[in-house]
């Protein structure tokens, strides 16, 4: 086994960069080729409904910089927070039959925690949204 990585990492040279440096630059040169059509080939009618801001089909009213309730944020904070632990399942569902019962057992306990924490927030009241 050591001699297989050995042997791996003696073997890569910048050369072997060449198809993922290939592959972003196609990406770069796609989206780039894509916003200048768009933008020489598209209509350029500008009206007054146009030039108008629009949010999700409502009619604005008053000042964009009032005081937002701390819910939005905490919520979005609590969404980011409860993903990206859901994203520390894939290495263990990958290498499940491998980690055997000690790897059950690691899960079994992020999952604990896991539900300890949403269990915090729900007895805080982090999720009621009425004032």
């Amino acid at each position: 086994m050591y001699t297989d990585t050995v042997f791996l990492s003696a073997t890569t040279t910048p050369f072997s960069y060449f198809p993922i440096v290939l592959q972003l630059l196609a990406a770069l040169g796609f989206v780039g080729i894509t916003m200048l059509a768009t933008h020489f080939l598209g209509p350029k009618r500008k009206t007054s409904d146009k030039l108008i801001n629009f949010e999700s089909g409502i009619e604005q009213r008053g000042n964009a910089r009032q005081p937002v309730a701390i819910k939005y944020f905490l919520t979005a904070i609590l969404f980011v927070l409860f993903d990206v632990e859901v994203i520390f399942f894939y290495p263990y569902a990958v290498n499940f039959r491998s980690l055997g019962w000690e790897g059950f057992a690691a899960v079994l306990m992020f999952v604990g925690f896991f539900l300890c924490g949403f269990i915090y927030i729900v007895k805080k009241g982090a999720l009621k949204w009425e004032d």
